[in-house]
């Protein structure tokens, strides 16, 4: 049986100014690991044991250890053989790329190496992997970034340290509005319906809103109401794994209407539930539904 006050995983980010650590640390934020950026060697073992002693309120710790700790790098093999015993579930893992990969990447940024400041850029990257030579040696894995993209990485941290299904790290919010209120600020994809049949010109159906079954009942008489649901589904369904893929967190669908309270409410509402029936987590709000 695992011991609730054990952590579940421990991972020490480190190697290559320019290798993609951050982007790697980043990575681990967006899956729910606390995250500590080059914390003091002295304090990491200490770290560690607060991390188990914290009732289960840290479960999963991500650390970037980089050469910016200077002098405090000294003994680091020393240091991860305590680690690895006080948390059997500890990976250090070691991002490399060539000097010249490295080198290019700096001139694009325009970042200074932080050995770079009294030398050459080159001078300080090859300072830099020799001083972590040792640090490299002991390392679980490492990681070659040449060919990454920023994506490319995301995606291979998300592989092997994701604990549940990729599908429910995207957030979707479905959002029904009205144009004469305005755009919704934050909105990724946005969709007008206001080509749709207008059940505010129905006598019986002004005072309701696309919530009521009457207003559902009458948008649905018509094909262009079934057909626009169709075509936005099957664009969502192409779109939401590649969102997922390319490691988005966060996705807003818009749908509007002139007002935002008939035919906007009733789209959103029916794409919820193909979205939900297909397994997707959907946020909803009817931004404009009180609005006059």
């Amino acid at each position: 049986m695992n011991d609730p006050n054990q952590l579940e995983s421990l991972v020490i980010l480190t190697g290559m100014s320019g290798s993609g650590k951050h982007t790697a640390f980043k990575a681990f934020e967006d899956l729910g690991f606390f995250c500590v950026d080059n914390l003091p060697t002295s304090l990491i073992a200490r770290l560690v044991e607060m991390s188990t002693a914290s009732g289960g309120a840290i479960r999963q710790l991500a650390m970037v250890i980089d050469i910016r700790l200077g002098p405090s790098l000294t003994g680091f093999e020393a240091l991860f053989n305590e680690i690895k015993q006080l948390s059997s579930r500890a990976t250090i893992i070691f991002f490399d790329a060539p000097n010249e990969v490295l080198a290019r990447r700096y001139s694009e940024t325009r970042r200074v190496h932080p050995l770079g400041h009294d030398q050459s850029l080159l001078e300080g990257i090859r300072l830099e992997r020799k001083e972590l030579a040792g640090i490299r040696s002991v390392a679980d894995r490492v990681v070659d970034t040449s060919e990454f993209s920023v994506h490319d990485l995301r995606n291979l941290i998300y592989r092997d340290f994701q604990q549940v299904d990729r599908e429910e790290m995207l957030n979707v919010s479905l959002v029904s509005f009205g144009f004469k209120h305005g755009l919704p600020y934050n909105s990724e994809l946005v969709f007008d319906v206001r080509f749709l049949p207008n059940p505010y010109f129905e006598p019986d159906l002004k005072e309701k809103s696309g919530n009521d079954a009457e207003v559902v009942a009458y948008m649905l008489k018509y094909p262009e109401t079934r057909e626009i649901l169709e075509k936005i589904h099957d664009m969502l369904e192409y779109l939401l794994p590649k969102y997922t893929r390319e490691g988005k967190q966060y996705l807003t669908i818009s749908v509007g209407c002139t007002g935002g309270r008939h035919r906007s409410v009733m789209v959103v509402n029916e794409l919820k539930k193909r979205l939900e029936q297909a397994g997707q987590q959907v946020n909803l709000v009817h931004r404009d539904l009180l609005n006059e």
